[in-house]
C-alpha cells in the first residue's frame, strides 16, 4: 500500500525539488540572510527524515567537548509549547520534546534549550556558553553554523533514495556540499577500502570535507524509574516498545542476545497512550515465562515518565537500552581533532552573511 502511495506522490516531487533548490540557491546567493555568531556553532543533521543517529552523535560531541561550557539547542520536535524554553527539573516531553529531555537527564553540566527559531535561541544562549550544538538544524539555514556534521545511515547510503513526499530525502544530495564532516552511522566496525571508495564516489566530497564511520555501542540495560543497571539473560522474553524511525538495528541486537522479542512498534516520536501501554502490560502479564522484561529505547523512555503512564508501569521490570555512537578506530583521531581544532580556533566575530 505504501509503495503505491509513494507512486501517487511522485508528481509532487518535482514541485518540492524546485522549491528546495530555489530556497537553497537564495541562501547561497545571499538573497535570504544567514546569521553567523561570535562563538563555535556545530550543527548535527541529515538529509533524510529520521533514524540516522543525531541524538547519540550530539552526545558524542558533548563528551568530546567536555572542557567547554556547552549548550544544546533543539527545535523540540513533538512538544506542545512554543518559543524559547530552558530545560529544568519540571520539564517533560510535552514541554520540550523527548530528545532534549534525554539530554537534560543525561548531562547535568550542559544547558539544554528549545526554540523553533534557532537565531533567537542562540541569542539567548551565546553570552554564557563556549559552544552551541544545534540538533537537527541542517536545513535551518537562517543560522550559518561554523561546522556541520552531516549524517547518513550505512544501510541506506548506497541505496537509491527519493525526495519527499514520495521518498524520505529532505533535500537532494547536492546538500552534502555544506558539510564539513560526513559521518556514516550504524556502520560495521571495520570498513573495507572498496566500501569507503564507493561512498566517497557517491558523495563527491571535496578535499576539505572529511568522511568518517561510526558504529552503535549498546550499553547495559537501565531501569526506567530506578536507574538500576542489569545485563541480559539468555533466552529472555523481551517485550519491546519503540517509537523510533528505525528499530531494526535494536531488534537485531536483541536477537543476537537470544531474546524472544514481542514487538510493539509505533512511528517516530509517537506519544504513547494509556490504552497502548495497557495493551503492552496485558500481553506481558499474560505471558507465562519466568524470565521476561519490558525494553524500550532511551528516547522513548522520556515519554514514559508521564505520571499516568508511569503508574501503569511502575511495578514492572521496565528497562531502556542506552546506546552510544563510537567513531571507528580508523577515523576517530582525525574526526575528533578536526572538531577540537574548529572549536579552539574559532575567533569571536559577529557578522551577517
Amino acid at each position: 500500500m505504501l509503495k503505491y502511495l509513494r507512486l501517487l506522490l511522485l508528481p509532487f516531487n518535482a514541485i518540492y525539488a524546485l522549491v528546495v533548490f530555489v530556497r537553497n540557491k537564495f541562501y547561497d546567493w545571499g538573497i535570504f540572510k544567514s546569521t553567523s555568531f561570535d562563538l563555535p556553532i556545530i550543527c548535527v543533521g541529515n538529509l533524510a527524515v529520521g533514524g540516522s543517529g543525531k541524538t547519540p552523535t550530539a552526545e558524542y560531541l558533548v563528551r568530546l567537548l567536555s572542557d567547554y561550557k556547552i549548550a544544546i539547542l533543539s527545535r523540540g520536535y513533538g512538544r506542545k509549547t512554543k518559543g524559547f524554553i530552558l530545560a529544568n527539573d519540571t520539564a517533560t516531553a510535552e514541554t520540550i520534546g523527548d530528545e532534549p529531555l534525554q539530554y537534560f537527564h543525561k548531562f547535568k553540566n550542559v544547558t539544554v534549550a528549545v526554540c523553533e527559531d534557532r537565531v533567537t535561541g542562540i541569542n539567548h544562549l551565546q553570552g554564557s556558553h563556549d559552544v552551541i550544538l544545534l540538533d537537527d538544524a541542517y536545513q535551518h539555514r537562517k543560522v550559518k553554523a561554523g561546522f556541520n556534521v552531516l549524517l547518513f545511515e550505512f544501510a541506506k547510503i548506497s541505496k537509491f533514495q527519493m525526495l519527499m513526499p514520495a521518498g524520505n530525502l529532505r533535500e537532494p544530495f547536492l546538500g552534502v556540499k555544506r558539510a564539513q564532516e560526513v559521518l556514516i552511522t550504524k556502520s560495521p566496525q571495520e570498513i573495507s577500502a572498496n566500501e569507503r571508495q564507493q561512498i566517497l564516489n557517491k558523495l563527491n566530497l571535496n578535499t576539505q570535507q572529511g568522511l568518517a564511520f561510526a558504529h552503535i555501542k549498546y550499553q547495559k540495560l537501565k531501569h526506567l524509574y530506578t536507574a538500576e543497571e542489569v545485563g541480559f539473560n539468555t533466552s529472555e522474553e523481551v517485550f519491546l516498545l519503540t517509537g523510533i524511525a528505525n528499530p531494526t538495528p535494536l531488534k537485531q541486537y536483541l536477537t543476537s542476545k537470544q531474546a524472544n522479542i514481542h514487538s510493539f512498534e509505533y512511528p517516530d516520536h509517537h506519544r504513547f497512550t494509556e490504552k497502548e501501554i495497557e495493551a503492552l502490560v496485558s500481553a506481558f502479564q499474560a505471558n507465562p515465562a519466568k524470565e521476561k522484561i519490558i525494553v524500550t529505547t532511551e528516547k522513548d523512555g522520556q515519554r514514559l515518565l508521564d505520571n499516568n503512564l508511569r503508574d501503569l508501569l511502575l511495578n514492572l521490570p521496565v528497562y531502556y537500552l542506552p546506546i552510544a555512537n563510537e567513531i571507528n578506530v580508523a577515523d576517530k583521531s582525525r574526526f575528533d581533532q578536526k572538531i577540537l581544532d574548529y572549536v579552539a580556533h574559532t575567533q569571536r566575530i559577529n557578522k551577517i552573511h
